[in-house]
């Protein structure tokens, strides 16, 4: 953990005594589509909450419209159930104004991508202390089936009968083209993978976005089959893990390589001849080059070479803290600019009507 993150979280109240994940379980019934994914998701999250050995009150979840944000209903810590695609403002608002508090987003790929893509792309770019855990299903589960901003082109859903003509977003591309500092990807069921995701997003001081795949088992069952069966997801998924050579595949015998020509990445077989030129992951290079790359390695529709892990983790000044620091400076300066006095006094002024 580096020292600024370390400043940020002791920001926030500790908890007096050991909890478990019980302590994180609120007393509503969690109400999601039998074998939904957003349960392992939930799981998971209370499971890690103890690790931060944080207050409960002084953390809050708040999310948008949609199957997945109902989650601070299940969440024994504070939380907001906010308007369609405005948490990551809302949640903007929270955090800068009260940096005791741990603030967490939970969104879905309609919330944060269709009517919520403005609000969490300006999130990301001024790397506001949040954690944002983004689930996408690639379709519509609240509204009961319709293609989403992440749906496959051709995706029949209903409503594109005739296949949908919208090319999805990338989120994970999207999030590092917006310059976030923190970008990662995990799959609901990957209990390990997904809290280890977690814990480092926690970790990260500034804005960190973590894309979810989770399954709607209604309307859109089996979307990240490829990745979840032990056979299949040998082959098609590449794990990263900053520092090491980027292979996969049984025994490591497919690996990532940059085309000489196209400066583009492709995979291929491990041989003596081409070791050496197989990449070494590097989250925390300053350009965003490498990230972007692999962001674009999977095959939009059958999911092979989908990178999971973190992508990109870099350090850059978080907007709470420079907030913080010119409204302190504002208030030193009592005489030519005394900011509380300013919000505090009684000018007033009548606007004709």
């Amino acid at each position: 953990m580096t020292d600024s993150a370390r400043e940020l979280l002791q920001l926030v109240p500790k908890a007096e005594g050991k909890q478990s994940m019980k302590d994180f379980k609120s007393d509503q019934e969690v109400r999601w589509c039998p074998g939904c994914g957003d349960y392992a998701i939930l799981a998971a999250v209370q499971g890690f909450m103890p690790e931060l050995g944080l207050a409960r009150e002084n953390i809050v979840f708040v999310s948008g419209i949609g199957c997945s944000s109902r989650f601070p209903y299940y969440m024994n810590t504070y939380g907001m159930h906010s308007i369609h695609g405005r948490a990551p403002a809302i949640a903007t608002g929270l955090a800068s104004s009260r940096r005791d508090l741990s603030v967490w987003v939970v969104t879905g790929d309609r919330d944060a991508l269709s009517i919520g893509g403005n609000h969490l792309i300006h999130a990301l770019r001024r790397n506001v202390n949040l954690k944002i855990l983004l689930f996408s299903n690639r379709i519509y589960g609240l509204t009961k089936g319709q293609y989403s901003p992440t749906s496959e082109l051709g995706k029949i859903t209903k409503s594109t009968s005739m296949g949908s003509l919208d090319a999805p977003f990338n989120p994970v591309s999207l999030a590092i083209g917006a310059e976030a500092s923190f970008v990662a990807r995990t799959v609901d069921s990957d209990r390990k993978h997904l809290t280890s995701v977690l814990r480092q997003a926690a970790e990260h001081p500034g804005t960190a976005l973590v894309e979810i795949y989770q399954n709607c088992n209604i309307f859109n069952d089996g979307a990240f089959e490829v990745l979840k069966d032990k056979r299949r997801a040998e082959e098609a998924v590449i794990r990263l893990e900053h520092g090491q050579p980027i292979r996969f595949g049984a025994d490591g015998t497919k690996g990532v390589i940059r085309d000489a020509q196209s400066g583009d990445l492709k995979v291929v077989p491990v041989t003596p001849e081409n070791e050496s030129q197989i990449l070494f992951h590097d989250a925390h290079a300053a350009s965003p080059n490498l990230a972007f790359a692999l962001s674009r390695l999977a095959d939009p529709d059958t999911l092979h070479h989908t990178p999971i892990g973190v992508l990109r983790d870099i350090q850059r000044p978080v907007y709470d803290t420079l907030m913080s620091d010119q409204l302190d400076t504002a208030i030193e300066h009592n005489g030519k600019g005394d900011l509380v006095a300013l919000l505090t006094g009684g000018d007033t002024w009548t606007v004709a009507g």
